[in-house]
């Protein structure tokens, strides 16, 4: 896959780059630097590798011939993120899969001793397309609130209210007080 995407800079006119500007070494060491992280993040989101894969491919595709306005490296990070974050939700809205039923997946009881990382990920998959993208960004990601109002679209007064939604909903769903190890609920 990386093989086919770096060579994709080639196929691309100069002259449709737009803002973009980027020769083939300077575009492989923006994908060796955000490859991993876009698609750990697609990867969390959609809980599907080959959609994830798909989507990865996609977003740089778009990137490479995108008219782009002259950009910093954040700004592009940023807007990468944007792009796949957008091809996701369309991909939902077009499948309708946005999330799973309340009946997919069965929560276990306090008493069962099941490994933390499995009730996560378990409770993680029941939170909305959304929850997913705000807490990925904001705890594995660790963007700030401007960078998460950035890179999904949202309003940045809004992203605190939505994290906060989001970690009481978790916080539920395994059944805590505390939503993610170490953090209170009301904190950030």
């Amino acid at each position: 896959m990386n093989l086919e995407l770096i060579s994709a800079v080639d196929a691309v006119e100069p002259e449709t780059r737009g803002g973009l500007n980027m020769n083939e070494s300077t575009f492989r060491a923006f994908y060796e630097q955000t490859s991993q992280p876009l698609l750990r993040y697609l990867t969390c989101i959609t809980r599907r590798s080959d959609m994830a894969e798909d989507l990865l491919q996609e977003a740089y595709s778009r990137i490479l011939t995108a008219r782009l306005p002259a950009m910093d490296e954040h700004q592009l990070r940023s807007y990468l993120f944007r792009i796949a974050s957008n091809l996701t939700c369309d991909r939902w809205r077009r499948s309708k899969e946005e999330s799973l039923p309340d009946d997919s997946s069965e929560m276990p009881g306090p008493a069962m001793h099941l490994d933390r990382g499995l009730m996560l990920r378990q409770a993680f998959d029941r939170l909305t397309a959304r929850e997913k993208q705000l807490l990925w960004l904001a705890y594995v990601e660790g963007s700030d609130h401007k960078e998460i109002a950035e890179n999904t679209g949202l309003q940045p007064g809004s992203i605190r209210l939505l994290l906060f939604r989001a970690r009481r909903k978790l916080a539920e769903l395994i059944g805590k007080k505390t939503a993610l190890p170490g953090r209170n609920i009301n904190e950030i």
